[in-house]
């Protein structure tokens, strides 16, 4: 189709998006009252299919106890259509809220603090403005609207191996995540390696307690878990080479209950983040070794459990050149910008190991974002107007990559 025809249509989805923005900040507002922790998200699945019901979209049959699936059919579908998926997370976090404003979460210790709210209520908005148009639509739109995004497993492994994608076979997925350091009405993308895979670390170091008077009658796990921590540290400098990035944190460490008592055990957790399989086994490896070797050499026993979490999230990167376009069309080429790859992570990899697709940051943060104004935290606050912009460009990038996919 022409350039006319595409420049038409943008400005016909920016229209209806700004005319459906209090409906959809109603949408994110109930949820972001009620949040739900992973794979609990009932009230929140049950606002999701009543609302695609009112627009006409009947959800599929269920595939996990909680969230939606639901196929938008294109009018102008010829022979086998072929299908883009739109991804939305939507569970909270076991956060206690700390914002002033007036829609703050009803439920203590869960928040939305990671936008999944907001994504789920820009798909909604979405599928509003698709509903709404799909007689122009040249191929389907398969709405997921994913539980468990922040508790690994994951939602994103399970639908999959319920069989989403062996039953609607989408050539290309799309998601987008809500970044507090990208400016309202502008989004970031990267081509490539974007997120990085996490493993969860558990260490257990046991010794034989005593009086900390007389430590050389123990075997003091404490000073070991010292050594291990330091040990640990140094890996990321001496066996990830400098231009592949890892991350090793030890969290948290407990042991001991007294000052004058030497403790018989003591646990560490943390986290490993890498951006490539081969530096992950690697680094694990020396993990296991790091630690069993520092603790015999100190006369205490080592042990090591690794979580393995979310696999690195690779954006394909035609589809991100792609989806580049299509934003600069949307949103204006000066609001689309360059992301680096950044050590969180994302179950939206699972998808992309399946199918084609990209990731991409949408802004909701301001100049006067304030400093707490950060993911995962007790005030993250975005910007609702962000809202707008995400309903209109799912919905303009869902046209667009089924025209492409004519080709």
């Amino acid at each position: 189709m022409s350039t006319e025809h595409f420049t038409a249509l943008a400005a016909r989805i920016r229209e209806r998006a700004a005319a459906i923005f209090p409906e959809v900040l109603a949408l994110r507002r109930d949820m972001h009252l009620h949040p739900e922790l992973s794979f609990e998200e009932v009230r929140t699945t049950a606002l999701i299919t009543d609302y695609l019901l009112g627009l006409g979209i009947t959800p599929e049959p269920p595939l996990l106890p909680t969230g939606a699936v639901a196929l938008i059919k294109g009018g102008k579908a010829s022979g086998k259509a072929s299908v883009i998926a739109l991804r939305a997370d939507i569970d909270a976090l076991p956060l206690h809220e700390e914002n002033l404003h007036d829609f703050c979460s009803l439920e203590s210790g869960k928040m939305h603090a990671c936008g999944h709210d907001m994504h789920s209520a820009m798909l909604l908005g979405a599928a509003n403005i698709l509903a709404g148009m799909k007689d122009a639509l040249e191929g389907d739109v398969l709405l997921i609207f994913q539980p468990a995004e922040e508790k690994a497993p994951g939602g994103a492994k399970p639908l999959l191996d319920a069989g989403l994608f062996n039953r609607f076979h989408p050539s290309v997925i799309i998601g987008q995540h809500c970044f507090p350091n990208v400016e309202t009405g502008k989004v970031a993308l990267c081509k490539g390696s974007f997120m990085a895979a996490a493993d969860e670390l558990y260490f257990t170091v046991t010794g034989q307690g005593g009086h900390a008077s007389a430590p050389h009658k123990a075997a003091d796990p404490v000073l070991a878990a010292a050594h291990i921590i330091t040990a640990a540290q140094h890996l990321v400098s001496r066996v990830a080479p400098p231009h592949k990035p890892a991350v090793v944190s030890i969290a948290s460490i407990h042991g001991g209950n007294a000052p004058n008592v030497i403790p018989r055990q003591v646990t560490m957790s943390g986290t490993m983040r890498t951006m490539n399989e081969e530096l992950r086994s690697l680094v694990q490896e020396k993990l296991r070794q790091t630690v069993t070797h520092v603790a015999e050499g100190l006369g205490v026993e080592g042990e090591v459990e690794i979580r393995k979490g979310y696999p690195v999230l690779f954006n394909d990167p035609a589809v991100t050149e792609k989806a580049a376009v299509v934003c600069s069309e949307y949103l204006g080429s000066d609001n689309v910008l360059e992301s680096e790859p950044i050590m969180t992570a994302e179950d939206f990899a699972y998808y992309l190991q399946e199918c084609p697709g990209t990731f991409w940051q949408i802004g909701t943060g301001s100049p006067l974002s304030e400093k707490g104004n950060t993911l995962h935290s007790p005030t993250f606050n975005p910007v609702e107007r962000a809202l707008e912009t995400g309903s209109g460009l799912l919905a303009y990038t869902a046209f667009r990559f089924l025209d492409f996919l004519k080709v």
